[in-house]
């Protein structure tokens, strides 16, 4: 089982199906993206895998990080409001807060200060700029 993501004009995902693996294709279809890409509506249609995060892939079973890191895919698992940067072929989840800064790692958004790590239960405030306990 595979999962893509139908982009729109400016890259946005705006939906996410589920549908078969690349190597699964039936005579007539050389790939799943393009053959998904002429749906109505979607300019572009791109794999996506459910157990990367962080451009770090994840045992399904346990979700520790997996011996063979190749499984690595498009850095984030897509979702709605996700932009794909074709550039470094990377889905980016939504930014959280003006101040936060993109990881060009992880492509994931990390606050200008980071989060206290004593247990506690914390958000953002934006207006501080700080962690504000719960």
């Amino acid at each position: 089982m595979a999962h893509y993501a139908y982009l729109d004009e400016n890259n946005v995902v705006f939906n996410v199906i589920v549908g078969r693996d690349e190597s699964d294709l039936p005579e007539g279809i050389d790939s799943w993206e393009e053959y998904f890409k002429q749906k109505p509506g979607v300019v572009d249609c791109k794999r996506t895998s459910y157990n990367t995060r962080g451009n770090v892939h994840y045992n399904s079973e346990t979700d520790q990080p997996s011996d063979d890191q190749s499984k690595a895919f498009r850095a984030n698992y897509a979702g709605r409001g996700f932009v794909y940067d074709p550039e470094n072929d990377a889905f980016i989840p939504p930014k959280p807060y003006d101040s936060w800064i993109l990881n060009s790692e992880k492509f994931l958004w990390e606050p200008p200060v980071p989060m206290p790590e004593d247990g506690l239960m914390y958000e953002w405030d934006e207006s501080s700029q700080q962690w504000a306990q719960q």
